[in-house]
């Protein structure tokens, strides 16, 4: 079966909402035509709405080899990358202890594939604030709701981080003033 064939086939299968069934027929369209990108990024597409993040990673990177200058083949590839970086960080996070540093390192890698990131500029924001980097605690959870304006929590880590920040002022003011 041709490429093309595998790939109305695969349509197939994600209108009746079978994203394995599609993953399956757009494997077979690559095998038809392994030269062409488009199959590569639509497997990507399905894996990533399957949470298949590995396997969605792979095809996205095999779709931006074969055409480097495709700016929506890139970005997929990054954004799929980022979600990695995001759960391998959160998976650093949940340890005991939370390894800080290095889940930092990977979420601010993750922020940088994806700027629109919420879960990643909050989770930093998160690292930041417990490690008592207060000022940098601010702009990302300040970014976090700019993305996200109503979400609840990030509104009260926000308010808990102005208060330390006010607090840290304010003893600063007071020690000046003793001395």
């Amino acid at each position: 079966m041709d490429g093309e064939s595998c790939i109305r086939k695969a349509y197939d299968y994600i209108f009746r909402g079978d994203f394995e069934g599609a993953i399956h027929w757009f494997e077979l369209a690559i095998e038809a035509d392994p030269g062409n990108a488009g199959y590569y990024h639509k497997c990507a597409v399905s894996c990533a709405r399957s949470n298949k993040w590995a396997k969605a990673k792979e095809y996205a990177g095999a779709a931006e080899k074969l055409e480097p200058d495709n700016d929506e083949y890139r970005y997929h590839s990054q954004f799929i990358q980022a979600k990695l970086l995001l759960a391998e960080a959160n998976g650093l996070l949940a340890e005991s202890p939370p390894r800080l540093l290095e889940a930092g390192d990977r979420l601010g890698a993750a922020i940088a594939l994806d700027p629109l990131s919420f879960d990643g500029y909050y989770t930093l924001a998160m690292v930041r604030f417990t490690e008592g980097e207060l000022m940098q605690a601010h702009d990302l959870a300040r970014e976090a709701l700019r993305l996200d304006p109503q979400h609840s929590v990030a509104k009260r880590l926000f308010a808990d981080i102005n208060r330390k920040l006010r607090m840290k002022r304010i003893r600063s003011t007071l020690n000046r003033d003793k001395g």
